[in-house]
């Protein structure tokens, strides 16, 4: 026995120097055509999968079967994760491929993780798999929309997909203006998300920049590149934006001419008039002030105040999404202060009544 224990010893204290010196000889081939030895594969896969289904223990997730989420999801997806992992229709791509380990096709592999499962990974990324970690670590909202979009994303026809995705593709004018500008960085082109006229995402997940004031895109766009106003979405194509840039961009943008706002819609009439006595007056007894103090009652904010957004015709989805991230004090950006201590006693009804009483705005 008392051989035995110093020959476990003798192995113990040897271990570290000889792995030193077998990492200092350079002999390990760390090559990606080489790839991994069957067990070294099985033992890595074994316990990410474990790793996984202990830390998305205890994760809540959200309903998400609203369409805006979802759409607001496959926009991100084409544009930062198809490239790597495809999509409906689209293949990986042949450098994506050569990675160790190659990223997964995910039209199948997402039957084998829950949705918690899923946050998890879209949230955190996974270490040696080339799996990137959420921009945003605070923006649990862009997360789940593109957990939203993964679940359905096996039941989306090839042909839905690229509808989908290509609604917005650059045939207009306008668009053609932003490519021979050169605003278009890496795969993230602003008319994907935003539409080539500005006019945003037909279900309201993605906001008008339209007729929006110039100052506050700016603003904006300068917040996202230096991750003020956190964004996992908005960061990729914001940060290697240089100054001139985001001008050109915010003044394109905000001379191009916002569509009607869309019409009321069967029961928006309560809404609407709560929403109106909330713009038009605030609440004092519960310490909300009146939002056209600063936006005006006709929601273009003032003249005197650049900064401040034009809210009239924003999509209803959007404006209330962004109230939400306000009150939790997630939004960011230099109004972040102003507008949380303003919305902070806001209900949920409050925020669909103010962004329903803005959206239908003319």
């Amino acid at each position: 026995m008392r051989k035995l224990l110093w020959a476990v010893l003798i192995v113990l204290c040897a271990a570290p120097p000889a792995a030193f010196l077998f990492a200092w000889s350079g002999l390990y081939n760390v090559a990606a055509s080489n790839g991994h030895l069957p067990i070294v594969s099985w033992l890595l896969k074994f316990g990410m999968e474990n790793s996984i289904e202990t830390y998305s223990t205890g994760v809540d997730p959200p309903p998400l079967t609203d369409a805006a989420l979802v759409e607001r999801g496959i926009l991100y997806f084409q544009s930062g994760c198809a490239p790597c992992h495809g999509a409906p229709g689209l293949s990986r791509s042949p450098v994506a491929l050569q990675m160790l380990p190659p990223p997964p096709e995910l039209t199948d592999a997402v039957h084998h993780w829950s949705t918690a499962e899923l946050f998890r990974i879209v949230k955190h990324g996974i270490k040696y798999t080339g799996m990137p970690a959420w921009p945003a670590p605070g923006r649990d909202d862009e997360v789940w929309a593109l957990v939203a979009f993964l679940t359905r994303m096996p039941q989306i026809p090839p042909a839905e997909y690229k509808t989908a995705t290509r609604r917005h593709d650059s045939g207009g004018d306008a668009a053609r203006a932003i490519a021979h500008e050169g605003l278009i960085v890496g795969p993230f082109a602003c008319a994907s998300c935003h539409g080539a006229t500005g006019q945003g995402s037909p279900l309201g997940s993605v906001p008008r920049l339209a007729g929006q004031k110039a100052a506050y895109l700016e603003m904006a766009l300068e917040d996202f590149a230096t991750t003020a106003r956190p964004s996992g979405m908005m960061a990729p194509p914001a940060v290697n934006l240089d100054q001139q840039q985001r001008s050109d961009l915010a003044r394109y943008y905000s001379s191009l001419k916002p569509e009607k706002a869309d019409e009321p819609g069967e029961g928006s009439g309560e809404l609407q008039r709560r929403g109106a006595i909330l713009v038009e007056q605030g609440d004092p007894s519960r310490g909300i002030p009146a939002c056209q103090a600063c936006h005006g009652k006709d929601g273009l904010a003032r003249d005197n105040v650049p900064q401040y957004p034009a809210l009239a015709g924003q999509h209803l989805d959007y404006l209330a999404n962004q109230l939400r991230l306000f009150r939790a004090n997630k939004r960011g950006g230099r109004l972040a202060e102003v507008m949380s201590a303003t919305v902070r006693n806001l209900t949920d009804d409050d925020i669909e009544a103010v962004a329903s009483y803005y959206s239908r705005l003319k």
